[in-house]
């Protein structure tokens, strides 16, 4: 299994693993340092949070056993952690639907998938955004923007 861990960009920080196999060509150590920064920016130090990146059947998978939805997603987010205690999460985003997603959008298909890292992050971290025509004008949509532009210029 390819894997890539970013620790701390400064000393001791977050511990953020990331997961690409068997999609050798993704981006792993971008994701990484998406995610970090996220992490980061919320001045959080004690996190721990994978990123894995899966196929349709899985994420449809994973989507219909968790949230008795029925149908391939791009990004699912799991926060793990108790109230008080460190950041504990799992991402998982749906690499070819993040491919797919990237081509009717016309943007760079590793862009999206690191946009997608970020956007599970924020989910774990508690963030949240309407759904619908809204969602891309909410706040939650911004940082997220704002994020990865300082990932991937």
């Amino acid at each position: 299994m390819k894997r890539a861990r970013v620790s701390g960009l400064e000393g001791p920080g977050p511990d953020v693993l990331v997961n690409v196999a068997p999609f050798h060509e993704a981006p792993a150590e971008t994701i990484g340092r998406g995610v970090h920064l996220v992490l980061e920016e919320a001045g959080l130090r004690d996190a721990e949070l994978s990123v894995t990146l899966l196929g349709d059947d899985a994420i449809r998978a994973l989507n219909r056993e968790y949230l008795d939805r029925d149908h391939v997603t791009d990004v699912l987010a799991f926060s793990l952690g108790e109230a008080g205690g460190p950041v504990l999460g799992d991402v998982y985003v749906g690499f070819e639907q993040a491919r797919r997603q990237a081509a009717e959008l016309g943007v760079d298909p590793d862009e999206e998938v690191v946009r997608l890292a970020i956007h599970g992050t924020l989910h774990v971290l508690g963030h949240d955004h309407p759904e619908g025509a809204d969602r891309g004008a909410s706040p939650m949509f911004a940082l997220q923007e704002r994020l990865l532009r300082r990932v991937v210029g």
